[in-house]
């Protein structure tokens, strides 16, 4: 195949820079490739309509963003072992009428703390946020080494399943719930909720909790520069915004939508400069 057609499915998705990845490093390999955003709050349908419906029009595959990463396992016909692993799914296959459901999140994380932070310990860690981002992201962690993994979410009882599924893959005592008090003797705070974005302005943790031996990584990346990192970065903390992530991951995305092999490294300079037009539109 050299023609595809990919779709993205969420809510507040119009300032995604997915599309953009995606067919721009389509253009550098020779790919005909059209993204196109599925925005839930636009179509006012659930997931499993807009899923079924992209079947129907013949799409070769979609991505998946809040809050859908969850709600739309039950209406896949597979998952990967690491989309089951972690119980949340970002890229969906259609192959042969089968939808395939994977998870590059956690590699996608995994691989931009190792780039961006990678020196920084990983004993004691805060996760904030225990939804489809925050699994990936939890998994990433204790993958990484993290000894001891705090899960903080405004549902405890989400927190609760996350850390239990923790324990169970990576050994009792890996994770546990807490509260952002817990920051008091972390050596990191990983955010993975929307809050920072512009439809969900804010910080999700309030600044005196944050201290200089922190180092604090958001997952979101418009804007770059949110007000947690803003305020991390005021305390004398090192941080780590999201670019890379959504970048890294959505490398393995097109890879398994294609088969072809995109260059990550290409595809970082490629948000560079979205992110350097988007600042001069501004």
């Amino acid at each position: 195949m050299t023609s595809y057609l990919i779709g993205l499915v969420g809510t507040g998705i119009g300032p995604s820079a997915s599309p953009a990845l995606h067919e721009r490093e389509a253009d550098e390999l020779g790919l005909r490739y059209l993204y196109r955003r599925l925005d839930l709050d636009v179509l006012r349908r659930p997931v499993a309509d807009v899923l079924a419906a992209a079947r129907l029009a013949g799409f070769d595959g979609l991505n998946v963003t809040h809050p859908a990463k969850q709600a739309v396992l039950p209406h896949l016909d597979e998952l990967s072992p690491e989309a089951e692993a972690l119980g949340a799914v970002n890229t969906v296959v259609f192959r042969e009428n089968r939808a395939i459901g994977h998870n590059t999140d956690a590699t996608g994380f995994a691989r931009s703390l190792t780039r961006g932070l990678p020196d920084v310990p990983l004993d004691d860690v805060v996760l904030l946020g225990a939804g489809g981002a925050g699994a990936a992201v939890a998994h990433a962690l204790l993958s990484l080494g993290t000894g001891r993994l705090t899960v903080h979410d405004v549902d405890d009882r989400r927190s609760a399943r996350l850390a239990g599924a923790l324990e169970h893959r990576f050994g009792e005592g890996r994770a546990r719930t807490g509260d952002p008090t817990a920051l008091a003797r972390a050596d990191g705070l990983v955010h993975a909720t929307p809050t920072g974005m512009a439809a969900h302005p804010g910080s999700p943790v309030p600044a005196e909790l944050l201290h200089e031996d922190l180092w604090v990584a958001d997952i979101v990346y418009r804007p770059l520069e949110t007000p947690l990192l803003a305020a991390a970065r005021a305390r004398g903390c090192r941080v780590l915004h999201g670019g890379g992530m959504v970048v890294l991951q959505a490398a393995e995305s097109f890879r398994l939508f294609t088969g072809a092999e995109p260059d990550p490294a290409r595809m970082l300079r490629h948000f560079d400069s979205l992110e350097g037009e988007a600042a001069r539109a501004a």
